[in-house]
């Protein structure tokens, strides 16, 4: 985790709700350096040891940044749930389709959404992150893959669908408005997930359940998905990946429900904590 203010955060390993192991003297931030260079092997002995001393803080309603610092890129897969993508009356992909999102988009869990100016049709989109462990270019198999994850996060793929959908162009317009990425509140390492293809996702505005989904019903899992992306480009330690939404998305109801100033989000994965943002007007 980091906690602290914007452009201050500090690194941390989350014990449970009440207690953490300050890190702020062992490592700079959980950054590509850190990723790149072995530092989640680095920190597993210092946390266990200064657990096991009882140096340990507790949290004081600090304020929970990102679990990554900005990556270089934020690579998202779309219609990437069987469910969603009948919600859309889209066929599902046969082969994962690819869109980005600006690096600066990435905000901490619980902090505000800014509807862009201009904006009709905001929506929501609670999804697993992929958060990349080392620099990976032209891996052999989703198996490889494997090795080349650092964790996961909740992510919600905050979305203007007036900007992606109607007008020309690429999805990107819809995807990069500011605070468009809320993350967190913690990066899971592979080990302490049992199957992360076998877990609930859940997603409310103003207390009323708007997406309930299962990352079983995936269309390509993370291990295919970083595969794939591989085969493409070069992604370096600390680059986040959106994998996709299950339905209840605002543009697939009828009549379609969209985000007002004043809403409240409140999402989540199992094991991987749960945010709540507020909704502002434009600026």
């Amino acid at each position: 985790m980091r906690i602290g203010a914007p452009g201050a955060e500090k690194p941390i390993a989350r014990l449970d709700d009440d207690t953490y192991v300050d890190l702020a003297d062992v490592v700079d931030d959980f950054d590509e350096a850190f990723f790149g260079s072995g530092g989640l092997d680095r920190i597993r002995p210092v946390v266990a040891e200064r657990a096991a001393a009882g140096q340990v803080s507790r949290f004081a309603g600090e304020r929970i940044g990102a679990p990554i610092a900005r990556p270089h890129q934020i690579l998202c897969i779309g219609l990437n749930y069987r469910d969603h993508a009948a919600e859309t009356g889209q066929a599902v992909p046969a082969e994962p389709i690819l869109f980005t999102k600006s690096p600066n988009t990435l905000i901490g869990p619980d902090d505000d959404v800014r509807i862009p100016r201009g904006s009709t049709k905001p929506d929501w989109e609670v999804e697993l992150g992929v958060v990349i462990g080392r620099r990976t270019s032209y891996l052999d198999s989703p198996e490889e893959a494997r090795d080349a994850i650092a964790g996961f996060c909740v992510v919600n793929d905050v979305s203007e669908r007036a900007f992606q959908i109607e007008r020309a162009g690429q999805w990107v317009k819809g995807k990069s408005a500011e605070t468009f990425n809320p993350a967190g509140p913690w990066l899971v390492t592979p080990d302490e997930i049992d199957d992360v293809l076998d877990l609930d996702m859940w997603l409310d505005v103003n207390g009323v359940r708007r997406q309930t989904g299962n990352t079983k019903t995936m269309v390509f899992d993370p291990y295919v998905i970083v595969h794939y992306l591989s085969q493409f480009l070069v992604m370096e330690p600390g680059d986040l990946i959106n994998t996709g939404t299950p339905p209840g998305v605002g543009m697939g109801f009828d009549p379609p429900v969209w985000l007002q100033p004043g809403d409240v989000m409140e999402l989540g994965i199992t094991g991987l904590g749960a945010q709540q943002q507020t909704v502002l007007a434009p600026r």
